[in-house]
């Protein structure tokens, strides 16, 4: 089985400032051009950007974590990631260094491939260095991130500060970069980018699995045996849910449309758009202590093989 923390010499904790280092040095080492008579380091180049096009990505990388390099499919078209026309090692496209560099930005992490791969090829000159990138954090509520809003910030820069808005898409996750092209610092070679850092607050009884929202129901052991509706509060206010007779514990109730919005068009709230579901795990209550009438109950209970 392919190992990409071996790959790229890191241990399976390491950060994605750890996971780009590695990937830059065996970047520099190893790229095609800079060895061309030598299919040997053409190969490490491959595997290096394969495992650095997954490690980068915290959605892949958890995948990778789980189930293996089989349960990512990061070998791009042609499933190896070999180089077809530029297009390839991992899904990465190179084919642009020589016209300038080529700006790369995956699961967060975003650096500048030219600055790395621009003396690799001919010409003699490098294109001025664009300025620094800017990052700034945001809160964002668990609501929040689910359904997408509009965000003011601010950006303090060397000369000035200047306030912006930008689109916070639905199902954005805890820790996802946004990259705001041409708002970081001023360079020869232009400006840098803004780098918005997404922080989510955790939801007292709502968590988010994929485009599913998750929460767990205390459920009295009475209702689980008659049924019956009850009233539950969601993102979107309080909805009517029905327990069916017999519900044992741990079965999963789900209501449909009510998860993490997704291809949304002309909205999300019953306007267009698609969404993931509720799903709400039951977890039925006994009880610790039974009255003389609850137990006269219980027995009778038994009594009819129940």
């Amino acid at each position: 089985m392919k190992d990409y923390y071996k790959t790229l010499g890191i241990d399976k904790g390491a950060s994605q400032d750890d996971i780009k280092k590695a990937f830059r040095k065996l970047a520099h080492e190893h790229h095609p051009d800079k060895n061309k008579n030598d299919p040997t380091s053409s190969q490490k180049f491959k595997e290096a950007s394969e495992a650095y096009s997954v490690l980068s990505d915290d959605s892949k990388r958890k995948q990778y974590d789980m189930f293996g390099a089989n349960g990512v499919g990061a070998g791009g078209p042609g499933g190896q990631g070999g180089y077809q026309g530029g297009q390839g090692f991992g899904g990465f496209d190179f084919s642009g260094f020589q016209n300038g560099g080529f700006n790369f930005s995956q699961g967060g992490v975003e650096f500048d491939l030219g600055d790395i791969f621009g003396e690799f090829f001919g010409g003699g000159k490098r294109r001025p260095k664009r300025g620094s990138n800017i990052t700034v954090d945001v809160e964002l509520s668990f609501k929040d991130s689910i359904f997408g809003m509009e965000k003011e910030i601010s950006v303090s820069k060397e000369k000035n500060t200047e306030k912006l808005s930008i689109t916070i898409p639905p199902g954005i996750e805890n820790g996802q970069g946004l990259r705001v092209q041409g708002r970081g610092e001023e360079g020869p070679g232009g400006k840098g980018d803004l780098i918005v850092r997404v922080w989510v607050k955790p939801h007292e009884t709502i968590r988010k699995e994929g485009l599913n929202l998750i929460m767990d129901l205390p459920v009295r052991l009475s209702l689980a045996l008659s049924g019956g509706v009850i009233t539950l509060k969601t993102l979107e206010g309080e909805i009517e849910l029905r327990i069916p007779l017999g519900t044992s514990h741990g079965e999963i109730l789900r209501v449909r449309g009510k998860g993490v919005p997704y291809e949304t068009t002309g909205g999300i709230f019953g306007t267009g758009g698609k969404r993931g579901d509720l799903l709400i795990i039951t977890h039925v209550i006994m009880p610790k202590k039974l009255s003389r009438e609850a137990q006269r109950l219980i027995d009778g209970l038994k009594a009819e093989g129940i």
